[in-house]
C-alpha cells in the first residue's frame, strides 16, 4: 500500500497476509499524531486515549462501543472521543473499512478554542462519538494530509484550528460530574481504586489489595470502577503501562527495558497489547517521528 500523493509515514505495518495495513505519523514535539490505516480481521480491544481523537472512515464501515452504546460509522462520517472516552472496534462486514484518525491533545485543543474565541476555553466534552458532517470530514481529511504530508508549521496550525473550530460545533463544555451520573458512594470507590492502580500501574496488583484500598468488597470495587470508568480495573492498569511505555519510547528507551519497567511479562507481551490498543507494533510507533 502506498501512501497518498504527498503523505510521508515513517512507520509503517502489514498486519497480516489479508491485506490489512497502518501507518503512523507523530510530532516530535507536541501531542499530536496521525494513522492512515485498513483494517479487515483486527479488532481493537477495549481501550482509551489520553488525547481527543478524531477520525474519518473513507471507506466500509466500523463498529464499537463507546459509553455503553453500539454505534457503526459509515463513509464520509466522523468519530469524536474525548480523552479516557473507552471504546473498542472492529469491520462491521468483511469487506473491512479504511479510515483516517488524528489524536490531538487537550492542551492544543483548549489553546485553539481560546484563539478562535478570545477568551480562555475550558475542555470541550464531545456527546455524541459518531457524527454525520461533510464539513467537519473535510476539515480532518485536510488537516490529516497536512501532518502526513510537506505542509509547513503555519499551514498545520491553521488545519488544525480549523478543524477544531468546526468539531466544537459538536461540543459541550466540561466534563461529567460522576457522583451524579453513579451516586457520590459509587464515585468515591472508583476514585480510590483508580488513585491505588495510578501509583501502582507497573506492580502485580491483586484484587484483595484493591478491595483494601477502596474499603470495600472485590465485587463493589470493581462494580464502582467500571460504572464510572467504562473499563474494567485491569484494563484501566493496562491502559496506564501501555501510555508509560509509549512516553519512554518516544523518548529513546529501548523496547524490552520499556516493557519490564511497565509490568509487563516481557517484550512480545507488549508487542501484542500494543497492537491490540493502537493498531500497529511498538517498533512502528518508535519510527512514526519524523526525523528519527
Amino acid at each position: 500500500m502506498r501512501a497518498a500523493a504527498g503523505e510521508r509515514y515513517v512507520g509503517e505495518v502489514h498486519a497480516d497476509p489479508a491485506g490489512d495495513w497502518s501507518r503512523y505519523w507523530r510530532s516530535p514535539d507536541e501531542p499530536l499524531e496521525a494513522m492512515h490505516a485498513h483494517f479487515t480481521g483486527h479488532v481493537y480491544h477495549r481501550h482509551s486515549h489520553d488525547t481527543y481523537s478524531f477520525g474519518v472512515t473513507e471507506s466500509g464501515a466500523q463498529s464499537f462501543t463507546c459509553r455503553q452504546a453500539g454505534y457503526t460509522s459509515t463513509a464520509g462520517m466522523v468519530m469524536a472521543f474525548n480523552p479516557d472516552d473507552p471504546h473498542d472496534g472492529h469491520a462491521t462486514t468483511g469487506a473491512g473499512f479504511r479510515y483516517r484518525m488524528i489524536h490531538i491533545g487537550p492542551g492544543l485543543v483548549t489553546d485553539a478554542l481560546s484563539d478562535i474565541s478570545g477568551r480562555p476555553a475550558g475542555r470541550p466534552l464531545f456527546t455524541r462519538p459518531v457524527v454525520d458532517d461533510p464539513a467537519l470530514a473535510r476539515a480532518l481529511r485536510r488537516l490529516h494530509r497536512a501532518l502526513t504530508g510537506q505542509a509547513s508549521p503555519l499551514e498545520r496550525s491553521e488545519r488544525l484550528s480549523a478543524a477544531v473550530a468546526l468539531a466544537a460545533r459538536f461540543a459541550a463544555s466540561g466534563p461529567p460530574d460522576p457522583a451524579a451520573l453513579t451516586g457520590p458512594d459509587v464515585a468515591r470507590t472508583a476514585h480510590r481504586v483508580r488513585e491505588f492502580l495510578d501509583g501502582n500501574y507497573a506492580a502485580p496488583v491483586t484484587g484483595a489489595e484493591l478491595a483494601a484500598a477502596a474499603g470495600r468488597s472485590r465485587y463493589a470495587a470493581y462494580r464502582a470502577f467500571h460504572a464510572v470508568h467504562g473499563l474494567a480495573p485491569s484494563d484501566y492498569q493496562r491502559q496506564l503501562r501501555l501510555r508509560a511505555v509509549r512516553q519512554w519510547l518516544a523518548q529513546g528507551m529501548p523496547l524490552a527495558e520499556a516493557a519490564a519497567a511497565a509490568g509487563f511479562a516481557d517484550q512480545a507481551h507488549l508487542t501484542r497489547w500494543f497492537r491490540r490498543c493502537y493498531g500497529i507494533t511498538p517498533a512502528a510507533f518508535v519510527r512514526a517521528a519524523p526525523g528519527l
